[in-house]
């Protein structure tokens, strides 16, 4: 909250509380108090103070020689908790959402709403006629593919081999044409159609693929295969999936089709069906940066719903994100989510509605606590207002441990018996004249 924004609800809050005046609404008073800082409740527990001094001036008639009128209460000790209030909602540990990419007509569903299912369970069952024959399709192209490259292979191997012959026929002739012509008996011209015959049948063995030192078909004929396969094997799994299974283990919350529809085509984009976990169930919630440090795993939280009639839930935080996030409506301030989960079982909790987590971030037992509004903020240094000899004795205290209305205080003054004023004015100093009067 900005000065001027505490300014104006500051204004706001004495207008109301003056003589004569209407208070303003209690619950605007409450998140007004929340979201102040403990110097800002201290000042709008000083400008209070003035006001009731002022409206005690005016039904005392304004006498100035009666001293500024107070009223005291004994200093107690007691319980005192920083709790953390958040909202968020309830789900189950785990949840999936099933849905189908099958153009196919839904012909049978198997669950309802609030029946359990297992992971591998069949939810529903699809036209299935139409990807049955896409997967026939998918075979004859791939019984093709394998017949080509066999076939392929075939020739391959009888190639080469009648090349590999070829190639020693002619080394034969080169040979004995060589040894003829090195006596004279074979001319320039023979021994030159020999070497060029070798050649040729030379070149075309290198026109055969090897693997392991056989021949093989063109690599293109694999990749046909391999295409050709996958496509298949693709096909196969679409008919598969003509039965719509549950993934996990849990509750059928959502059934969001029907029969005579087509599964890939559902109403506002929503899954066919909504799974969840609801053997656990845990809260999300969206603890702010502010707080974030006193949160710890582990953890208690007491959760609160209108389903719970009045009762309440244990709870204990499981996971705190490693990472904040935008609170949004144009909010600076960054927010981290955090789990926690429901410890009872058979909690009359249900998925889907909001509760409210309060977390203990600090308590203290049997210590001085006081309203917020009874300190007295003067520099920098806290002091608690008493009256000693009708006049003000201010005691320095250090806070501890603070609420949303009330604080922890320490210092060597307090002491049982003691009594402070409920609602010291700023201006009061060591010595200021004071009447005690009853409290109202």
């Amino acid at each position: 909250m900005t000065d001027q924004e505490f300014d104006k609800e500051l204004a706001d809050l004495m207008a109301g509380e003056g003589p004569g005046k209407k208070k303003p609404a209690k619950k605007r008073r409450m998140m007004f108090w929340k979201s102040l800082s403990r110097k800002k409740k201290v000042a709008i527990g000083a400008a209070g103070a003035v006001v009731v001094l002022a409206a005690a001036s005016f039904t005392m008639g304004g006498k100035k020689d009666a001293g500024i009128m107070v009223s005291t209460v004994p200093l107690e000790k007691g319980d005192i908790q920083e709790v953390l209030s958040i909202s968020g909602p309830i789900s189950g540990t785990d949840s999936a959402e099933v849905v189908s990419r099958l153009h196919a007509e839904i012909q049978e569903i198997l669950v309802k709403e609030g029946d359990k299912v297992a992971a591998g369970q069949v939810l529903a069952r699809l036209d299935p006629s139409d990807v049955q024959k896409e997967v026939e399709i998918a075979q004859n192209a791939y019984n093709l593919a394998v017949a080509e490259r066999n076939d392929a292979q075939r020739q391959a191997e009888n190639g080469y081999a009648d090349a590999l012959q070829a190639q020693q026929a002619a080394k034969r002739d080169y040979d004995r044409k060589a040894m003829l012509f090195a006596g004279g008996d074979v001319s320039q011209m023979e021994m030159e159609e020999a070497r060029d015959m070798l050649a040729n049948a030379s070149r075309q063995l290198t026109t055969f693929t090897l693997r392991g030192g056989r021949p093989v078909a063109n690599e293109s004929y694999d990749l046909r295969v391999q295409n050709a396969e996958f496509e298949l094997e693709k096909k196969k799994k679409d008919l598969e999936e003509t039965q719509v299974t549950s993934p996990i283990d849990g509750t059928v919350v959502r059934v969001n089709s029907r029969v005579g529809r087509f599964a890939d085509m559902v109403d506002d984009d929503r899954p066919l069906f909504a799974i969840d976990n609801l053997e656990k169930l845990e809260m999300k919630i969206n603890v702010s940066e502010y707080s974030i440090g006193k949160v710890k795993v582990g953890q208690k939280a007491e959760i609160f719903a209108d389903i719970l009639d009045g009762s309440t839930e244990e709870g204990v935080i499981t996971a705190i994100s490693p990472t904040g996030e935008e609170k949004g409506a144009g909010s600076t301030e960054r927010v981290i989510p955090t789990t926690i989960q429901i410890e009872n079982a058979n909690s009359k909790l249900i998925a889907g509605i909001t509760a409210r987590a309060q977390i203990v971030l600090n308590e203290g037992k049997d210590t001085w606590v006081v309203p917020m509004g009874a300190l007295l903020d003067k520099e920098g240094t806290l002091y608690l207002a008493t009256v000693e000899n009708s006049a003000v004795k201010l005691i320095p205290v250090e806070t501890g441990v603070e609420s949303d209305v009330a604080v922890e205080v320490k210092g060597e003054g307090l002491a049982e018996g003691l009594s402070y004023i409920a609602s010291p004015a700023g201006f009061m100093e060591d010595g200021t004249p004071v009447t005690v009067v009853p409290s109202l």
